[in-house]
């Protein structure tokens, strides 16, 4: 069993979760994406337009999150309930509540 100080231990450390490289590859895509939104402000594009594409950007970044979500608790969640780390809970409820306003 593991003392109180050992349990409320940060989880910092760097790892890799099963789609890293695909959260990788979407983020690429919603940074083109998004960089081709720009160049329609800047070109006087109908807003309309703008707007749809801009919503599929925003679109494309929440399910990014998800996957980002899901590799998490599958992975760190999982090792913090596993070791009794209640801090990497609390961070977890803390980006939920970031991500979700």
């Amino acid at each position: 069993m593991k003392n109180h100080k050992e349990s409320t231990q940060m989880h910092d450390h760097t790892h890799s979760h099963e789609h890293t490289k695909a959260v990788i590859n979407r983020l690429a895509r919603a940074s083109g994406h998004l960089e081709a939104v720009k160049r329609m402000v800047e070109e006087g594009k109908d807003c309309s337009e703008v707007l749809i594409q801009l919503s599929a950007v925003i679109s494309a970044l929440n399910n990014t999150g998800k996957v980002i979500l899901k590799d998490h608790i599958a992975h760190c969640i999982v090792d913090a309930v596993e070791t009794g780390d209640q801090s990497a809970i609390e961070k977890l409820n803390s980006a939920i509540d970031g991500m979700i306003k």
